[in-house]
């Protein structure tokens, strides 16, 4: 196969067949921009078995995904679509970036989920960006700016549902989207603990990559936990 892309943790594939490409999911973890970087054997096979269970999941729900089918321990087929350069972020409750911004505590339960854009630049530091300079830059326009948020507020509430069943609480999440063939927009990348903060819906302890960014334990059995609960 053909390699198109390499990021921080996943290589993106041509296959054989128009339209679809192959997401390998890599050992690498990383945080602050790569900034700190580590090989952890196992990270890419949970990172794909999560996000495998959570796009059945949210395709079930009705919502549109890149997601075909999962290959093997490392290996995703998908749709092929073009990625919009944007990052989507909804904050469930203050953490991270979040409250280090504002200086605010973390924990603090939001009445109501935030809606972030940041512009995907590692090189600028992914910004943060609001509607209207994303219209102004042609990244998206208005109508698409409106279903991308009215998608990941109900992809949020379905996200919310989910885990609390397993006592969980979803703090904040990053997704991204893109565009099919036919200028569908897709939910694309992958959902899991790299991209979503979790915490234990008692004790709040972290399980998610938290756990690396802060040095707090192994980051394989805090995803390995987070996976215990969903299989059951």
């Amino acid at each position: 196969m053909k390699k198109l892309y390499e990021g921080k943790a996943k290589e993106v594939f041509e296959t054989e067949v128009e339209n679809e490409y192959i997401i390998r999911y890599k050992d690498t973890a990383t945080a602050g921009n790569g900034e700190k970087k580590a090989e952890i054997d196992g990270k890419g096979e949970l990172n794909l078995k999560i996000t495998t269970i959570i796009f059945e999941m949210l395709q079930k729900a009705g919502i549109k995904t890149h997601y075909i089918e999962t290959l093997n321990a490392h290996d995703m087929k998908v749709k092929k679509v073009e990625i919009l350069p944007l990052e989507v972020i909804v904050r469930n409750i203050s953490a991270g970036s979040f409250a280090k911004r504002y200086g605010v505590e973390e924990g603090i339960v939001f009445e109501n989920p935030t809606f972030e854009l940041s512009y995907k630049n590692d090189e600028l530091g992914d910004p943060l960006m609001c509607e209207d300079h994303a219209i102004a830059l042609k990244l998206i326009t208005k109508d698409e700016y409106d279903y991308i948020r009215k998608e990941t507020l109900k992809i949020n509430e379905l996200l919310k549902e989910f885990f609390i069943k397993i006592n969980l609480k979803l703090v904040d999440f990053k997704i991204e989207f893109g565009k099919d063939s036919n200028g569908n927009i897709l939910l694309a990348d992958e959902i899991s603990p790299d991209t979503c903060r979790l915490w234990d819906k008692d004790t709040n302890a972290k399980l998610d990559k938290d756990i690396f960014r802060r040095d707090l334990g192994s980051l394989t059995e805090g995803y390995e936990e987070v996976l215990k609960r969903m299989q059951k």
